[in-house]
């Protein structure tokens, strides 16, 4: 399942590489927690940490953002000492939410990485307006950068009655959030991360994709 997953990831960056706007990969398991060297938090291979090293074959610069409502340690880990892929991930403050040891504002890259490694870490209960105004800083540090692919790292779990109340993202609030994303203009790869089961995770999803539409 885990190697499927990854499959449809790098199907995702075929279908932009070959001219689509977006692609979006359902990918189960999810990866944003996964390392190079070992699994972690529901995650066995990284999908979006391979869908990024599959289109940095094709541009100078990659970007991916984390959206989802745990921080991407295992991307950042991948990443973090080098300049050629930018991370970026808004997720809950760690001090109150796992993965705990990661996803501090002060880690920001190592050696070659450094400053190409950007966490915003969110308070607890942070709703739809705040997380824009946190986006809005995430999307200037991408712009800056100047990426020729971006990479999304989806998750669902920011919605305001998800199992873990981390964030409180209103179903209208993941359309925002994608369409602000889409407002790049870059060939962009979207792949699923989190969301745990609620009556409102279809609707969620299809609010997200309306983004790009």
């Amino acid at each position: 399942a885990a190697e499927g997953a990854a499959h449809c990831a790098l199907s995702a960056v075929q279908h932009v590489q070959g001219g689509a706007r977006a692609a979006y990969a359902l990918c189960r398991p999810p990866g944003h927690h996964a390392y190079a060297e070992r699994a972690n938090g529901f995650c066995y291979l990284n999908n979006a940490a391979i869908a990024a090293s599959d289109l940095r074959r094709h541009h100078d610069r990659v970007a991916v953002l984390d959206v989802d409502v745990h921080h991407g340690n295992g991307t950042q880990g991948i990443f973090y000492e080098r300049a050629d892929v930018l991370t970026v991930s808004l997720h809950a403050d760690p001090h109150f939410m796992t993965p705990f040891f990661t996803g501090h504002a002060h880690e920001i890259g190592r050696h070659e990485g450094e400053g190409y490694n950007l966490n915003l870490p969110l308070p607890k209960g942070l709703d739809t307006e705040g997380y824009l105004r946190e986006l809005e800083r995430a999307c200037e540090r991408i712009a800056a950068f100047a990426p020729g692919a971006l990479v999304v790292s989806l998750g669902l779990d920011a919605y305001e009655h998800d199992p873990y109340q981390g964030v409180a993202v209103t179903t209208e609030g993941f359309e925002r959030i994608t369409r602000r994303i889409a407002q790049l203009g870059l060939p962009t790869v979207l792949i699923q991360e989190g969301g745990y089961l609620s009556d409102a995770l279809g609707d969620n999803l299809a609010s997200a994709l309306a983004g790009f539409a």
